[in-house]
């Protein structure tokens, strides 16, 4: 008797195909997951907030509920916090607004030195370049300026929703510290009794990685903030703490970040400073990134996320082109939660097997 036509083919190639149609539907469910997460960005990006917010603040709380009725812990950690961020703003705000006049003395002589520094070596600008270069931008700005008032009316409805979604993201989070183990036990009991026991362990894997991912990465963003702060201070580059700030949380976008805040402090600098501090200020780029890269994020994230520079690059790059910033910051935690519940699992197949 002949053999059927499915026995002709090959294992190699049965197998091939088994694998082809299962990555095929994992293809399509990733997709229509992407889709509607882009229909519901801000209630998503409010609870990836609310999540950093209870990973910082939960330990706090804890700390605080030894002495504290559970309530009262969670309202003194988020309250302070909230004080924290307003005071730190109202500071730099004010420390702005007393430096302005003087700031704007200094910027227009710092431009002048540029001009003068371009028109030298090794540029050798013309200076009715940079006079067509200025007078291109002035008429620019006029003659879009419709354009620019209608992005702005843009920006503030922007503004709402930024302010609706740290609305959400804090009210979130109160409960996530409050009782995030009660609402993760509930959800827990929902599944079947057979599988109930490796999602707990999958969800204590995935939050483990997550609340040590943006614990450390606060860490890193808070000690390169402070050794650019202190940098910027003793060569007396204006606006140091602005500065500072922006280091922070820049630095939350790991790779590309810090060295895209320093990049904007060297140019504060050489408008304010001149050529040579601002020289200074660009090799900090290269000393803070060797302090982050071989101490910094050895010592502090190995614990938590375990991914290899290449991949965090690759995720860095994947997320800024899908989603720009956002995409940026989130899709390390993003993968390294993805490959601990991978780790996770092929563990607890191990241990029943």
């Amino acid at each position: 008797m002949p053999p059927a036509d499915g026995d002709r083919v090959g294992p190699g190639l049965r197998r091939a195909a088994g694998y082809a149609w299962r990555l095929l539907l994992l293809g399509a469910v990733v997709y229509a997951v992407l889709v509607l997460l882009g229909k519901l960005v801000l209630p998503v990006i409010a609870v990836f907030v609310a999540l950093v917010i209870t990973a910082v603040l939960r330990p706090v709380a804890d700390l605080l509920d030894r002495r504290l009725p559970r309530g009262l812990a969670v309202a003194a950690s988020v309250l302070g916090a909230l004080l924290l961020l307003a005071g730190l703003l109202a500071f730099i705000g004010e420390t702005v607004a007393r430096d302005w006049t003087g700031l704007g003395d200094e910027f227009r002589g710092g431009l002048d030195r540029i001009e003068r520094w371009l028109e030298g070596a090794p540029f050798h600008l013309q200076p009715n370049s940079i006079s067509d270069l200025q007078a291109k931008i002035t008429s620019f700005v006029s003659s879009h300026r419709s354009t620019l008032v209608t992005t702005a009316v843009g920006e503030a409805t922007r503004v709402v929703e930024i302010v609706t979604g740290a609305a959400l993201a804090l009210f979130c989070s109160i409960f996530f510290i409050y009782s995030g183990d009660g609402m993760w036990r509930w959800a827990e009991h929902q599944l079947p009794a057979g599988a109930q026991a490796t999602w707990d362990a999958v969800g204590r894997a995935a939050w483990r990685t997550f609340a040590g991912y943006t614990r450390g990465i606060m860490i890193v963003a808070a000690t390169n903030a402070a050794l650019v702060g202190i940098a910027l201070a003793v060569l007396g580059v204006p606006l140091a703490l602005p500065l500072t700030v922006l280091e922070f949380f820049a630095t939350l976008v790991p790779l590309i970040g810090s060295p895209v805040a320093m990049a904007i402090a060297a140019v504060v600098a050489l408008a304010a400073k001149g050529p040579v501090t601002a020289l200074i200020v660009l090799a900090l780029i290269v000393v803070i990134g060797q302090i982050e890269g071989h101490l910094l994020h050895p010592l502090v994230m190995s614990w938590a996320v375990r991914l290899h520079p290449v991949v965090v690059a690759l995720s860095v790059t994947a997320g800024g082109i899908l989603a720009g910033v956002i995409g940026a910051v989130v899709s390390v935690p993003v993968v390294s939660v993805v490959w601990a519940v991978a780790v996770e699992l092929r563990r607890h197949r191990a241990g029943r097997g």
